[in-house]
């Protein structure tokens, strides 16, 4: 458990300071590379909708993020004297019933310390059990993610491949980069500076498909109607339509959510507290 506390710290950390870094290469290295003379750039040159794209993508995964941190899943044990509803097992440690009014697939997290509605898993980047109040939020952070390291690999590779004097039009040639670029920067013919951005290529790879492997994931178990929770407990759930059960998480204002960061409204979640 203590492990497990550090990781739920460190982590976070380790997203922001990986953020931090992307977006000083992004703008003070690879877009300033792109223009050959600023003086007689076009309006909508590649790179300054490169860089436009890179800014639209990084505000939604930060604003995301924040969103999920911000909107944390309602303490179901706040209601233990409310006297209100049926009576839900909250697994607690000690079995204990919780007489709240709670979906399904009510959870308390010993990281959390407390019992939260429709509990997905813990995220520790987030530091933060992700639910029925912050799934949406979570789900644009992950698709957001993936885009902005993937967008930066592409410029990455591009400035590399200029600086260099590298052809990556063999799909082999990325995967021989890093042992090539390691012998090249111990023997002294490459930088320091180019070696961090090689290897930086390779973290923008990894994290842009786990989060995109992680946001598939997720978005096949709205479709089914589950959560990871329920899965990994073996619960059965009601069949529903598919429609209605992206409408539960995403709302019927779907698409302002998939451009800008805000919370989830309109979903049916939100509708129920509101009463």
């Amino acid at each position: 458990m203590l492990v497990l506390r550090v990781l739920n710290v460190v982590a976070p950390a380790y997203f922001l300071c990986i953020s931090l870094v992307t977006f000083v290469l992004q703008l003070f290295l690879f877009i300033p590379s792109m223009f050959k003379d600023p003086s007689t750039t076009p309006l909508f040159s590649p790179a300054l909708l490169h860089g436009a794209l890179f800014l639209f993508l990084s505000a939604n995964a930060l604003g995301n993020y924040i969103l999920v941190i911000q909107n944390s899943p309602e303490d179901l044990g706040k209601c233990l004297n409310s006297g209100g509803g049926a009576e839900v097992v909250a697994d607690r440690p000690d079995r204990s019933r919780s007489p709240c009014s709670a979906l399904p697939s009510t959870h308390f997290c010993r990281l959390c310390a407390r019992v939260t509605q429709r509990h997905d898993h813990h995220c520790f980047f987030t530091g933060n059990c992700i639910g029925s109040r912050n799934m949406r939020n979570f789900v644009m952070f992950c698709l957001y993610t993936s885009l902005a390291c993937l967008d930066s690999l592409v410029a990455g590779v591009a400035y590399i491949s200029a600086v260099l004097s590298m052809s990556f039009a063999n799909p082999l040639a990325f995967l021989a980069l890093l042992p090539h670029s390691i012998s090249q920067f111990f023997s002294g013919a490459l930088l320091s500076s180019e070696m961090f951005v090689i290897l930086m290529l390779y973290l923008w790879l990894g994290i842009g498909l786990a989060c995109a492997g992680f946001c598939s994931h997720q978005i096949l178990l709205i479709l089914r109607g589950q959560t990871r929770y329920q899965v990994r407990k073996g619960m059965v759930v009601r069949a529903r339509p598919w429609r209605k059960n992206l409408q539960d998480v995403f709302g019927k204002r779907w698409l302002i959510g998939l451009l800008i960061p805000i919370l989830n409204v309109g979903s049916d979640y939100h509708r129920h507290k509101d009463k």
